[in-house]
């Protein structure tokens, strides 16, 4: 995971500003260094999220784009029943989005994962 880059931010004038002056600027200060992880907060929630320390991968392409079944059957006794050649489509087809699934699942918990760190 690549650090983000930041500048530390100098110490404030304690003398030749107004008191309205300094009470902004230690405010601003103190935000700033909150954000970036320079304030020594123990449990670091206040630091912000910046693009360089995700790095999840996209997901892979989708395999299941249409369903192949196509819900052929037959009525046997006046109860409908598919084919076996479109049960076993279904079947293919349903393990393919259970494959879609999965991978999405994967690639969200590694970005969850990363967001908590």
């Amino acid at each position: 995971m690549a650090n983000p880059r930041f500048t530390a931010i100098p110490a404030l004038p304690q003398s030749g500003v107004d008191e309205w002056q300094l009470r902004v600027l230690s405010a601003i200060k103190e935000n700033v260094e909150l954000l970036t992880g320079t304030r020594g907060e123990e449990d670091r929630n206040s630091v912000a999220l910046v693009r360089s320390r995700l790095n999840v991968s996209p997901p892979a392409a989708q395999t299941m784009t249409q369903v192949s079944a196509q819900g052929s059957g037959v009525t046997v006794s006046g109860v409908n029943i598919p084919t076996l050649d479109d049960y076993g489509r279904l079947l293919s087809d349903t393990q393919r989005l259970a494959n879609d699934v999965a991978a999405l699942r994967a690639t969200v918990e590694a970005l969850v994962n990363q967001l908590r760190a």
